[in-house]
């Protein structure tokens, strides 16, 4: 496969990826009987059982027995394995806490951070229009920081955890059967623990039906696939361009479905974001068009 080919599909990973993530909130809220940490555990429990089946399926058993060998590559994964527990269990809490609006708001930033990312870790290089859009996006965080009076944990928590994830996932290059493999492998020994031994729901709840359980390993380990495919096969800031897809999605369930208020400040912050997106995507088009026009 060429590299178009694999640009191609890098897009449509990506695309898949996001739209599952966009969707994600409304199969959480129907676990919302569990506690945060009780779902996670099943997330992560079940996820295991799909990976290890879909690493024997596809042979790539081989690969992840390489990758435990490398001190380095073993590390960064123990690093990505936190970074996503500590992703999703505060997405969980979001969710079913009544704050999917501000988790939209996080995964808005995601996509600029990457930005950053990208100009520190990979030496992507940001013109006037990039720069401006980050600034935009910073803008927007403190709007909300100073309105709230405090730090807006939830959306900042969930930008720097999974940007922080996809860096370093993108740093090692590994595949993404054989690095979900490890890193479910690495959490699946304590939500075991966890689901053995703590309270999974507060008493005279009724649990989730057990189809929704193992869902939550497809609807974990689906996306996250995609989207490593879709890491190693674009530039990184480019994935920035496809992630609005999640949030946007996210926010209208929330204000939609869940019906939560959609206040001046939100507006305000939400503005800013979106202007330094659309000011990113014009730079990368303009960017586009010029390295595609011929030369005279």
């Amino acid at each position: 496969m060429n590299g178009t080919s694999q640009a191609r599909l890098g897009v449509l990973m990506g695309i898949g990826a996001y739209t599952i993530w966009g969707l994600l909130p409304l199969f959480i809220r129907a676990m919302a009987p569990l506690f945060p940490t009780a779902i996670l555990a099943q997330r992560v429990v079940w996820s295991l059982l799909i990976i290890v089946l879909l690493a024997f399926v596809l042979r790539r058993w081989p690969a992840a027995l390489a990758a435990l060998r490398q001190p380095r590559i073993l590390l960064a994964l123990v690093a990505s394995t936190l970074l996503i527990a500590a992703n999703w269990l505060l997405y969980i809490y979001a969710i079913n806490s009544g704050h999917a609006l501000q988790a939209s708001l996080g995964y808005f930033i995601n996509p600029l951070l990457n930005i950053v990312l990208g100009m520190i870790f990979f030496g992507e290089r940001l013109g006037r229009m990039e720069t401006g859009a980050v600034l935009l996006a910073g803008v927007g965080v403190l709007a909300l920081a100073i309105y709230q009076g405090s730090i807006p944990y939830i959306p900042l928590g969930l930008a720097a955890s999974f940007g922080l994830y996809g860096l370093v996932r993108k740093k090692i290059a590994l595949g993404p059967v054989e690095g979900l493999l490890i890193e479910t492998g690495l959490l699946a020994p304590f939500a075991a623990i966890w689901l053995l031994t703590m309270p999974q729901l507060a008493p005279g709840a009724t649990p989730p039906a057990f189809w929704l359980l193992v869902l939550s390993g497809v609807a974990t380990t689906m996306p996250l696939l995609l989207f490593a495919g879709a890491a190693n096969r674009i530039r990184y800031s480019d994935l920035g361009l496809l992630q609005y897809i999640g949030p946007t999605l996210q926010m209208l369930i929330a204000i939609h479905v869940f019906g939560e208020p959609l206040l001046p400040i939100h507006l305000l912050s939400f503005g800013l974001i979106w202007a330094g997106l659309a000011l990113y995507v014009a730079a990368t088009l303009h960017r586009s068009r010029m390295v595609l026009s011929p030369p005279e």
